[in-house]
């Protein structure tokens, strides 16, 4: 049962969600306090648990019929028994591991970062649960999908009063959101007959596999654009968003019958974060110190 749940929690996608947050309330309080702490185990482990474990739950009878689901791209129990078993475990470890944090969280800032935080739950759960799927929404999904990655910088941000709308802040997220928003187009494209197959709608089933691999490199390199508007030396970020359309530029000739060859470019994204991750650590050092 541990095992299920850690898996549910995508271990490979921790970093993606708590560097955010740790980042930018680092660089904005310059404080290593109890909630820089909270906030990043929270956002480290019981955050991803919470958006990955509700997925699975949810679209178990979909990942089913997934061939590349059961690995680090999602957990499948195909027994049903089992399923069941473990998706209620599932549901009682969100509710067991979220909600301390979050009240505790709830009481530390302004009623500005209060909201911004339930708002980042709430795009979370309604991704996934049933009424709302706005994974199932086109256009919809890529951008609730990216605000899981970028929410916690932007509470980071607003727990810490930085104006959102600063020259040395602004670029920073509206970037992030958009490298979001190219990843999950990307990633919605080896889907696209599997999709469409079980009846899920998604951004690369509306437009078809080839328009969402052109949609996803349009949106990397407008991150890239946005990411030039930050103060030197911090503008060398505007390089990291290039990496990723040349990856994703490799797959301009997809069809929607070749769609499932976009996987290969789905696992290069996966080991692509981390010299990119890097990098970035190190351009944070680097505004840490003032740039030398």
């Amino acid at each position: 049962m541990i095992r299920s749940l850690l898996k549910a929690s995508r271990p490979v996608s921790w970093i993606n969600t708590a560097f955010p947050f740790a980042a930018a309330y680092l660089l904005a309080t310059h404080a290593v306090d109890a909630v820089l702490v909270v906030g990043t185990l929270f956002f480290l482990i019981p955050y991803n648990l919470l958006m990955y474990g509700i997925n699975d739950v949810f679209d178990h009878e979909s990942d089913l019929a997934n061939p590349r689901k059961g690995g680090v791209e999602g957990d499948v129990i195909r027994d049903r028994d089992q399923a069941r078993r473990v998706h209620r475990a599932i549901l009682w470890a969100c509710a067991v591991t979220v909600m301390p944090p979050v009240v505790w969280l709830l009481a530390q800032g302004s009623l500005a970062a209060g909201v911004t935080l339930v708002l980042v739950l709430a795009g979370v759960l309604a991704y996934s649960v049933p009424g709302l799927r706005f994974k199932e929404r086109p256009f919809l999904d890529s951008l609730t999908s990216a605000l899981h990655f970028a929410g916690p910088l932007l509470y980071a941000l607003v727990l810490a009063d930085q104006p959102l709308l600063a020259r040395t802040t602004w670029p920073v997220w509206a970037a992030f959101i958009l490298w979001g928003m190219a990843s999950h187009a990307f990633g919605a494209v080896q889907d696209v007959r599997a999709d469409r197959i079980g009846g899920i709608a998604s951004v690369a089933t509306v437009i078809g596999a080839r328009a969402t691999v052109w949609l996803s490199i349009g949106l990397y390199g407008a991150s890239s654009l946005v990411l030039l508007a930050l103060p030197w030396p911090a503008t060398t970020a505007a390089l990291l968003p290039v990496a990723y359309v040349a990856s994703v530029a490799r797959f301009v000739g997809v069809t929607d019958e070749t769609c499932e060859d976009a996987n290969r470019g789905w696992r290069t994204f996966l080991w692509l974060n981390q010299p990119v991750g890097f990098a970035v650590t190190m351009l944070v050092i680097g505004a840490w110190k003032g740039w030398g």
